[in-house]
């Protein structure tokens, strides 16, 4: 017997408050409705979609409540786990519920208007009946000799195909097989088919390589582990990780028949790490990634929801991939700041990554070649089990690495680009020599400038005015082709003057140095080089990044020039150079996380050199030789790095020391958000004073280092506690009960462990 359906439902909404909201649920739904199930709403003058978190027979509302309008989910949307991994999140992040479930959904099952997302379809043609003798084809195509053909082809083709394979092995008119079908000679049905965009890759070797003992040593760890184990996988650059994570999914999928999710930071998901996989778990493996469509995101959701994937590879959002008996979460490149959202809800994929895991009682896998502070330091504390690959797989060499001072002079050469930077102040004589040797051997270099565009900025040499977006405190990026001024915060765009605006000068300067200006000087340097591109501006097309990727693999590029995206997850044998433009990009940033990431991007794009026989060099062009993230880098020496590092976080004290929350108020106008900033940290001392002591330390408010962003002027209040549980109690109360005023569209935002403070 059919069990009588709730009267109301408490529904989690996609909206800026702390509450659900309560519907009745009236009879004539398309299907019950259950925890966790995608319901439509009505909300204000419209309709909305929120998820089912609790089921009452009496309501709350003094007055009855509206009705639920639709219930599109014949099972429900979201599972138990993961409606609790939600819950933990909206407490722990402090945000509402509904925003934390919303983030969870594919975009393709957020629609109101559209609660049902279409499938791709094909036309199937297959035979409605046998027609064995050839007196009987006879009689009855007598008169229609076309329709013989038509169902002689199908039939050939093994009674069922596809109207598209049909079309294009024979001519014939639509109605041919319209009165085909009116006879009930064939059946025309239209089936679901999976948009696969990895289908077109081929070439995917099937070799299965052996472990070395070390890697042999941490995958029997880790298969061994309790449930809800974390392990940090600390292995140099090379030491063959990916093996590791291939060799413990066979033993947790293969072997127990359980379900694993590989996190991969965006930019280093490139071809080579999925078709790893993919050769070894082919069709079971989903990939989840920006470039896929909406349409492609939801196949591959669904896919892994209906059991018939048992592996999701991808990035952030992977973490809540609809997968049932999880065994393992692993989080690849685990130090990435890309695993931390940066709009609401602000969650980190290796924290959320971790609670999932233990919720579900599943291993947790993170590995890093420079893990960040914070998982290092729950290794030493004990909180997480410490792995280590010390030696790089086949007995190769963490490549040699030399350091060029930029202080020094240039050696001056006559090629100049246009702008008139001249080659040699910024490809130095040793890194110049470098590159013709390695091109000279019929080897590759990879190039690293962390900065794209042409220059960095356009300044006027009479008054020194630098253009700057008229919606944010940043200055004008200059690029080429098309030739633009851009903002690579708003993506404002105009075009470069011939004249100064302040002072009416025309004797502008571009200053700075970015990706396109070092291709040009390349290009004109080496004119029968094979350069490629790799940045933001030549990969923002679907599949740019693999087919530059594969360019490279197939040796037709010399000489592989980029931004960061150049640092991660390649592994050419042929490189044998890596040098290193301009290493001081970013390492006097005001964050506190800046040498952290300075030493990590240094040893990552130095990991990419001499991975094959022939060995590898690294050549590092800085003006601060004797940083200590420069020289760590260059010795190789994480661990010296993290002493050094640590001792700088303790007075004042940073994260893995101490807990923050960064609270930004942001508005359109200069003084309304200043005050309101102001008003804020007087408030929340106040509370704090009263209710958590000395717990909880309040800094600012001030003025962030990048005070204006899209039009929206910017100020931060930061919170630091040791307490987790006090900075949850305290954040909740101030997100719930500050009053935010209704003038010039002043909003507040709480980014708990931010992992920039810009």
């Amino acid at each position: 017997m059919r069990e009588k359906p709730p009267r109301f439902v408490e529904v989690a909404l996609p909206l800026p408050l702390f509450q659900t909201f309560t519907y009745a649920v009236e009879e004539g739904l398309a299907n019950p409705v259950a925890i966790g199930s995608r319901v439509v709403v009505p909300l204000r003058n419209g309709k909305e979609i929120g998820v089912v978190v609790g089921l009452t027979d009496v309501s709350p509302l003094k007055r009855k409540p509206k009705a639920v309008l639709e219930s599109p989910d014949a099972e429900p949307a979201i599972g138990a786990s993961l409606l609790e991994l939600c819950k933990w999140m909206a407490d722990y992040y402090i945000v509402p519920l509904g925003v934390t479930l919303r983030a969870v959904l594919p975009a393709a099952l957020t629609g109101a208007e559209d609660p049902h997302p279409a499938r791709k379809t094909q036309r199937v043609v297959r035979l409605g009946v046998d027609i064995p003798s050839l007196l009987q084809r006879d009689k009855v195509f007598a008169r229609a000799r076309q329709q013989r053909t038509v169902f002689e082809l199908v039939e050939s083709l093994g009674g069922r195909t596809t109207v598209e394979q049909l079309t294009s092995q024979a001519e014939f008119s639509p109605s041919v097989l319209k009165s085909l079908e009116k006879r009930g000679y064939v059946i025309i049905e239209n089936e679901e088919i999976e948009r696969d965009p990895f289908s077109t890759r081929g070439g995917i070797s099937a070799t299965r390589l052996e472990p070395t003992p070390a890697q042999q040593t941490a995958v029997d760890a880790m298969a061994a582990a309790d449930k809800g184990d974390v392990f940090l996988l600390h292995g140099i650059t090379g030491s063959g990780k990916t093996l590791v994570y291939i060799e413990l999914l066979r033993k947790i999928v293969d072997e127990r028949g359980q379900t694993a999710i590989v996190l991969v930071p965006e930019i280093a998901l490139t071809p080579q790490t999925v078709d790893r996989f993919r050769a070894a778990f082919g069709d079971r493996i989903a990939v989840l990634h920006s470039a896929l469509s909406e349409g492609e995101r939801y196949d591959a959701w669904l896919a892994l929801k209906r059991g018939e994937k048992r592996i999701v590879v991808g990035a952030r959002s992977a973490v809540f991939a609809p997968l049932e008996n999880l065994g393992a979460i692993i989080v690849d490149e685990e130090h990435e700041s890309s695993y931390k959202q940066g709009e609401t809800p602000r969650y980190h994929a290796r924290e959320v990554a971790i609670v999932r895991a233990k919720n579900e009682g599943a291993v947790t896998v993170l590995g890093s070649a420079t893990p960040s502070l914070e998982s290092w330091a729950n290794a030493a504390s004990g909180k997480f089990k410490l792995l280590t690959l010390p030696e790089r797989v086949g007995g190769g060499k963490l490549p040699d690495v030399q350091v060029i001072d930029l202080r020094k002079l240039a050696t001056p050469y006559t090629s100049m680009a246009q702008g008139g930077i001249d080659y040699g102040a910024v490809i130095r004589e040793p890194l110049h020599d470098a590159i013709v040797e390695t091109m000279r051997r019929g080897e590759q270099s990879i190039l690293l400038l962390n900065r794209r565009g042409y220059s960095s900025f356009v300044q006027c040499i009479d008054c020194g005015s630098v253009a700057t977006c008229p919606h944010c405190s940043i200055t004008l990026t200059h690029h080429r082709n098309p030739e633009r001024l851009i903002c690579h915060y708003c993506l404002h765009k105009e075009d470069p003057r011939p004249d100064c605006p302040r002072c009416g000068g025309r004797n502008l300067r571009q200053r700075g140095l970015g990706t396109q200006q070092v291709e040009r000087l390349l290009s004109e340097r080496f004119p029968s080089a094979r350069i490629a591109r790799m940045d933001f501006d030549t990969t923002s097309g679907k599949w740019a990044h693999t087919r530059i990727l594969d360019r490279v693999g197939a040796g037709e590029v010399d000489i592989l020039l980029g931004t960061q995206m150049i640092a991660k997850g390649l592994d050419f044998p042929n490189v044998t150079l890596v040098g290193v433009v301009d290493a001081d990009v970013g390492i006097n940033f005001p964050d506190f996380r800046a040498s952290e990431r300075c030493f990590q991007l240094l040893s990552q794009v130095s990991g990419r050199a001499g991975r094959g026989i022939k060995g590898g060099r690294v050549l590092i062009q800085t003006r601060l030789p004797a940083h200590h993230a420069v020289r760590y880098a260059v010795s190789h020496d994480y661990v010296s790095f993290v002493r050094d590092e640590m001792e700088g976080r303790v007075d004042p004290p940073y994260p893995p020391n101490v807990r923050l929350a960064n609270i930004v108020f942001s508005g359109l106008v200069e003084d309304s958000t200043a005050k309101l900033a102001i008003h804020a940290g007087e408030w929340l001392r106040e509370l704090i004073a009263t209710r958590a002591g000395d717990e909880v330390i309040v800094v600012g408010p001030a003025p962030c280092p990048i005070e204006r962003i899209k039009s929206r002027w910017r100020w931060h209040v930061l919170l630091k506690t040791a307490h987790p549980g006090e900075l949850t109690r305290v954040g909740r109360y101030f997100m719930e009960r500050f009053e935010v005023p209704s003038t010039a569209q002043l909003r507040v935002t709480l980014d708990r462990d931010p992992v920039a403070l810009l």
